[in-house]
């Protein structure tokens, strides 16, 4: 019963994130508004209760398998991806040294908030 409690918890919390992205037309997936509103409740309540640690304990340990359409969906495309090879090769390297410049400033920032004090 608490592994379909807190499965049924995850789902809320979607839910509730589609909600919030339909009501308010924010360019935002429904489900990573949903991750942020668990998150802020969780950072509120201070812990995470027993149903959720299981099912997500669980859901982490099968992580592997949410790979397995990408890599259908890689290969179904392979020609595409022998002909724009260049491309997304380029767009994967920007878009990380993007993503590692964004992080760095982040957590630098963070790092001056947090640390003022001290």
């Amino acid at each position: 019963m608490p592994f379909i409690l807190g499965f049924a918890l995850l789902i809320l919390f979607q839910f509730l994130g589609e909600v919030v992205v339909i009501l308010l037309e924010l360019p935002v997936s429904g489900p990573v508004v949903g991750l942020v509103l668990l998150l802020l409740t969780l950072i509120v309540r201070g812990r995470v209760g027993q149903p959720l640690q299981q099912v997500s304990s669980t859901l982490l340990g099968h992580l592997s398998l949410l790979f397995v359409p990408a890599g259908v969906g890689l290969m179904l495309h392979y020609e595409l991806l022998v002909k724009e090879w260049f491309a997304i090769s380029l767009a994967l390297i920007i878009g990380t040294v993007i993503m590692l410049v964004c992080t760095a400033l982040c957590m630098s920032l963070t790092n001056k908030l947090f640390t003022k004090g001290d």
